[in-house]
């Protein structure tokens, strides 16, 4: 994998190029013919990444490569720093800089000569690319050359093969795929079932396939294996052949040598009038479904395509242009997985006793894949079942036995499959999850933030950086090879993780994960007291604590270091090196109390983060961080910033706050908003600010220069502000979240001066007394979310929020000082989250038929004098979760007794009903659980005690 630096470079030496190289007297033509060597070979770099996994000497060239770009880049670095000193003024300044233009002396001639031998090392790694040329001419020509493709094949065809006792846990997905492929429309469907390579697609679609209903309801079928390197007139003339078969008929005379324009024409033309059933199985980019999309004729027959996929976006542009539903392959459950596992390992006998914890430790890596827990069975059933030390080996040693064992390398491979089809950007940011410690949960902006810093972003006009990272990321989810595990009320990505048994698989011999990001110079990552790092590490992650003998090892090369549960000492340690060249430090939650100073020094670090750290000040000298684009100090003890921050113009992300959670009050806490802060005019995200000071107008004007702002937090804010901000707002026209909380509860926010708000809005937070609720809110298309607190407005506010086209969650506040609220019929069309809490003089709640519906959770809270259920409730049929908290128990009493209530069976649809109080600083908590068979039987249900949020309001 060297086109990502290699790419890196060509872009530094542009730069270089433009900024530094005046300096170079003499070594101008060295750098550009780098930089022509590089282009020249950087069109053979992804063929060559293809074939380093079967072929030894490529694999050598494309290292030698890599390594020589990462030192050339070093070069230009280390010699920009040369350049780079502040001395101050003074006489000491002038001494200072007399002895300085000694070392650039020597500096230029250090990095000189360093160009040059890395340019005759170049002009090496290129002659061996003439030597090598022949091979990458076959690989482009002929893919399946790598070998890649034959192995996932010859998996693809024993899946094709087994017998209905090999397989587990389709039964129902199944019958579901059958259901839908003799029901329903008469028009042309597609089913895409889609998910990560193992899971079974291939297995649920073919038991469909042979099924004798299915064959017996289509007059023609085919089943179309694709793959990487295929050729559309081969798949076309492999489809022809089938279908030609199925209808008895022979082969039209020419096929053999028609191009694929005449063969669409043939297979249109033969299924017209004919019921079809064809799978696409193993589809890999939207160019295989163009390709045979218009040879499949939509005839009104109820004809059906499956197409069987790792890329949801494909999964899903096939459905929305045939019609049809995209069904995602979930891995097995946990007693399906140990089905499989003991019928497998045990040749369907139980587990014995002995090694009943051992199997299931390995089959939880597995993660309900089907395809691994059938390759870990087949290693494991060939152990003596006596010896449990033979057992626990595989336990312990889980990676290397992967690595060792035939059975297992074919798995690998199907699995390298995915990696090795992303595009180089994509590698990057992949094996980037490699830094991350097993099972961590890893929070979506963050690792945005952390590929911008790392380099791994290309720009793309009329985009940032962050929107193009979130495309890769959105990528990378598309392909299954990244896991959401928490999506926030609007359904935005908040943290994902990595697919465990994969990042077990993808080590040594596969080398996606742990091990290739070490052996490619990617990343090491050291958690073990053995654990020994290379001489030339660039990315260090550290997990846990480790012995300080490891510091032996230089780190002058360093570019990004992590740490996860290392101690104070080790920080010390690890920080007191030679780190100059290092772009990223993400200290997250380590033990730390205050800013390390050595800090200021690292010139090029573009991303610094000590959050959920007890740092409290930050020094003058961090003006010296001029490349700096993310400062993270959330949930640390800093409340101010000292003036010098001004002076990163590069600053992108400014974090600086903290918040708690006490019953159910949420209390933020911002740092001193600085007078000039309009100067940092890169930022996109800065939150939070205090505005409680007598400057205030002149910050709130000094916010309308940051144009660059799509989320900004205000704290404190005062009533005289109001119109500066809204003044500033208006110049906004990034802004997609906003949230502003007023100096007191009582104070009044003043914003019905915004004119005309950012159209891109879709998120906003206001805390404070409104006057009026602000007319422009009801103008904002694009809201999906809006929190409203300490309102007290004496008009509804519903009747201006009930059109807002794209809201989908909505919470409330003491916002209304009315007797009744009332949801019209039509109103919030979109809305999946209401919350009302603590309306002080609401006594009844309607909704009319047609409401809310899409609702699927309302929570209700502290409104004391509330004398009844929500009238219409009946009508939200959607509605999954409902929570009643503090309020009167007569209002409780009303749903948790017989079922024969009136309104007890008003609640009886909806699958979760929670009720409970704040007592004594903690929550108690039940819930009315539904039995079994789904009736509504008013059994005691959970119950918890807690002193923060309850668990279903997360």
């Amino acid at each position: 994998m060297a086109e990502s630096p290699v790419t890196h470079l060509l872009n530094k030496l542009a730069q270089f190029f433009e900024n530094e190289v005046r300096f170079l007297t003499g070594v101008r033509e060295e750098a550009l013919s780098v930089r022509g060597e590089l282009e020249r070979v950087r069109a053979f770099l992804r063929v060559a990444d293809s074939l380093e996994e079967s072929d030894e000497e490529v694999k050598v060239w494309v290292k030698q490569l890599r390594n020589t770009a990462y030192d050339m880049e070093d070069a230009l670095d280390e010699f920009s720093l040369v350049l780079r000193h502040d001395h101050g003024v003074g006489f000491t300044a002038l001494i200072s800089r007399m002895s300085c233009c000694i070392k650039n002396l020597k500096g230029r001639y250090r990095v000189t000569s360093e160009i040059q031998r890395i340019n005759s090392r170049v002009k090496g790694i290129c002659d061996g690319h003439r030597r090598l040329r022949h091979k990458f001419s076959r690989a482009q020509q002929d893919p399946s050359s790598t070998g890649l493709d034959n192995t996932w094949q010859d998996h693809r065809g024993n899946a094709l093969l087994l017998d209905k006792t090999d397989v587990v846990g389709i039964e129902q997905p199944k019958n579901e795929l059958i259901g839908q492929l003799l029901d329903g429309a008469h028009r042309r469907e597609v089913i895409s079932v889609v998910g990560m390579g193992g899971l079974g697609k291939t297995t649920l679609v073919k038991q469909v396939y042979e099924d004798p209903s299915v064959k017996k309801h289509f007059a023609v079928y085919a089943w179309i294996t694709l793959s990487r390197s295929c050729k559309i007139e081969e798949l076309l003339k492999d489809m022809l052949d089938q279908i030609m078969r199925v209808i008895r008929k022979p082969v039209p005379p020419g096929a053999n040598t028609m191009n694929s324009h005449w063969l669409k024409m043939i297979i249109k033309d033969l299924l017209l009038q004919r019921r079809y059933l064809i799978v696409l199985d193993d589809a890999w980019h939207i160019k295989e479904w163009d390709a045979v999309k218009h040879a499949l004729p939509n005839n009104g027959h109820g004809s059906r395509v499956i197409i069987t996929t790792r890329n949801a976006d494909l999964a899903s542009t096939s459905c929305k242009e045939f019609n049809g539903l995209v069904k995602n392959m979930e891995p097995l459950d946990p007693e399906q997985s140990w089905k499989l596992f003991c019928r497998k390992t045990f040749q369907g006998n139980s587990c014995p006793s002995h090694l009943e914890e051992i199997c299931k430790y390995i089959l939880r890596k597995c993660e309900g894949l089907p395809l691994a827990i059938v390759a870990i069975s087949g290693v494991l059933a060939a152990k003596d079942k006596r010896r449990i030390d033979e057992w626990d080996v595989v336990r312990r040693n889980l990676r290397a036995e992967i690595d060792g064992n035939d059975r297992l390398k074919n798995l690998k491979r199907v699995l390298l499959l995915s990696f090795s089809d992303l595009p180089y950007y994509l590698k990057s940011c992949f094996l980037h999850l490699s830094i991350f410690p097993e099972g961590h949960l890893i929070e979506h902006r963050r690792l945005i933030r952390l590929w911008v810093a790392e380099g791994f972003v290309e720009r793309k006009e009329g985009k940032t950086l962050e929107e193009v990272g979130t495309d890769y990321f959105s990528e990378l989810l598309n392909r299954s090879l990244v896991q959401v595990a928490e999506t926030t009320t609007d359904r935005r990505v908040k943290l994902c993780r990595i697919h465990d048994f994969q990042r077990e698989i993808d080590v040594e011999h596969v080398e996606i994960i742990t091990s290739k990001s070490r052996d490619q110079s990617f990343a090491t990552i050291a958690k073990e007291q053995t654990d020994m790092w290379p001489d030339k590490v660039r990315r260090l992650s550290l997990h846990n604590s480790l012995q300080a003998a490891q510091q032996n090892r230089s780190l002058s090369h360093l570019r990004s270091l992590y740490m996860f549960g290392v101690d104070r000492g080790f920080i010390d340690l690890v920080l007191g090196c030679d780190i100059k060249l290092l772009n990223v430090l993400d200290m997250q939650a380590t033990p730390l109390s205050k800013f390390p100073v050595q800090v200021v020094d690292w010139y090029f670090l573009r991303y610094l983060s000590f959050r959920h750290t007890e740092v409290k000040t930050i020094p003058t000298s961090i003006g010296r961080l001029q490349n700096l684009e993310t400062l993270d100090l959330k949930h640390t003890n800093v409340t101010r910033l000292p003036v010098e921050i001004l002076k990163l113009q590069k600053l992108r992300h400014l974090l600086v706050y903290r918040y708690e959670n006490i019953s159910y009050l949420c209390y933020k806490y911002g740092f001193k908003a600085l007078t000039e802060i309009g100067a940092l005019q890169s930022l996109q995200k800065l939150c939070y600010i205090e505005a409680d000071d007598e400057r205030n107008d002149n910050i709130m004007r000094e916010l309308g220069k940051l144009t660059q702002l799509s989320r900004l937090g205000i704290l404190k804010l005062r009533k005289e502000d109001g119109r500066a901000l809204c003044s500033s707002i208006a110049k906004l026209t990034n802004l997609c979240a906003i949230s502003v909380a007023s100096v007191e509860d009582d104070e009044i926010l003043d914003l019905q001066n915004l004119t005309s708000p950012p159209q891109l809005l879709q998120r906003i937070y206001l805390k404070g007394r409104l006057e009026i609720l602000p007319n422009w809110l009801a103008s904002l298309n694009s809201l999906v979310k809006l929190h409203l607190r300490w309102s007290r407005l004496k008009d509804d506010p519903l009747v201006s929020l009930q059109s807002l086209p794209n809201l989908v969650h909505l919470e409330l506040l003491q916002v209304y000082e009315g007797k009744t609220l009332c949801f019209k019929s039509k109103g919030f069309r979109k809305l999946r989250i209401l919350g009302l809490d603590n309306f002080d003089e609401l006594r009844s709640v309607e909704v009319e038929e047609g409401a809310m519906p899409c609702l699927e959770k309302l929570i209700i809270q502290r409104c004391k004098l509330l004398e009844k259920l929500p009238s219409g409730i009946e009508y939200l049929t959607k509605l999954k979760v409902l929570e009643f908290f503090d309020m009167p128990d007569e209002l409780v009493k009303k749903f948790v007794r017989d079922e024969q209530d009136e309104d007890y069976q008003k609640v009886a649809h909806i699958p979760e009903v929670y009720y409970g109080y704040w007592r004594d600083g903690g929550w108690d908590v039940q819930s009315m659980e539904k039995s079994f068979e789904g009736d509504a039987s008013p059994r005691q249900g959970t119950s918890m005690r807690s002193s923060e949020f309850p668990p279903c309001w997360k």
